[in-house]
């Protein structure tokens, strides 16, 4: 194309792709994750997920290998065994719609929070994550999302016109609540919480882009900080929950443990990687080195 319009450039510089291309082929170490979802069965599904944990592991000098595992096979104990999890460096729960698989999910979440293993949610990872935390943790028996349950005690999740009162009560849905303009689009900026897992890996703001429908329900939140679980991002007009995470240090320790509203893997490339999901594979192995030391010992 240069020739033919007799522009006189220099080459091009490689460079950049030669080092991506050498790291991606030349991995130092593996690390396992689990990715425990419904759609397992089209891996696809899952793409854009995928390929940032393989940018993630680019720039960690890594090989990401993923198990996709079925969320149902956990629900119903179809071959799928809790114990089976822990012979992985992280377990993640990405985002999805309908009840089909969500216990399962739970599941693997409460025994990633229970024995340490690094958990990364996204979207509906992430309120299965407030939900397991509103049972297991506050005690709150039965607490559900109304996506899957409208009659729940503990609407712990629910949509935003559901909310009717400080005890977190809810209307009946209608087929009108679940339409028109009440899924949240776009990327949006919010403040983090300093001293925070996110703020180590956003800074002082996060913006990401939005897609679904849900939110945590502002009525619990202050009970589920209360019990340990930290919300260290908020938008900064409704106050809805962003970021989740668990402590690494005191009551409820957990070495990384983060469910993120957003969709973050929409923005990570092989040039950068995404902060999230670099934050997240060293977490991974860092798992790894750990659980080599214990078999050493």
């Amino acid at each position: 194309v240069c020739e033919i319009l007799h522009l006189k450039v220099p080459p091009a510089d490689l460079s950049m792709w030669d080092r991506l291309v050498y790291a991606l082929e030349h991995p130092r170490r593996d690390v396992r994750i689990a990715m425990v979802g419904k759609y397992v069965d089209l891996t696809e599904s899952y793409k854009s997920l995928t390929e940032s944990l393989v940018h993630a592991g680019i720039h960690t000098e890594s090989r990401v290998l993923i198990d996709y595992i079925d969320s149902e096979q956990i629900e119903n104990d179809d071959g799928v065994t809790l114990a089976s999890l822990d012979g992985y460096d992280a377990i993640l729960v990405p985002g999805g719609f309908g009840r089909r698989g969500v216990e399962g999910k739970i599941a693997a979440i409460r025994h990633a929070r229970e024995y340490g293993i690094p958990y990364l949610g996204i979207c509906l990872g992430m309120q299965l994550a407030v939900i397991e935390f509103a049972r297991d943790v506050c005690g709150l028996q039965g607490a559900n999302s109304t996506e899957f349950d409208a009659d729940t005690a503990h609407p712990v999740v629910g949509l935003i016109t559901e909310w009717r009162d400080g005890a977190g009560k809810v209307e009946r849905r209608t087929a009108e609540s679940d339409l028109g303009g009440t899924m949240r689009l776009g990327a949006q900026r919010c403040p983090v919480v300093p001293g925070t897992i996110a703020a180590g890996v956003y800074g002082e703001t996060v913006y990401e882009r939005h897609r679904h429908r849900y939110e945590v329900n502002n009525h619990y939140v202050a009970q589920l900080e209360q019990a340990g679980l930290k919300v260290s991002a908020r938008t900064p007009s409704e106050g809805l929950t962003e970021i989740v995470e668990l402590p690494q240090t005191g009551r409820g320790a957990h070495p990384w443990f983060v469910g993120v509203q957003f969709h973050p893997e929409f923005t990570s490339t092989p040039r950068a990687g995404h902060p999230l999901f670099k934050a997240y594979v060293e977490a991974a192995i860092s798992q790894s080195d750990r659980m080599r030391a214990r078999r050493v010992a």
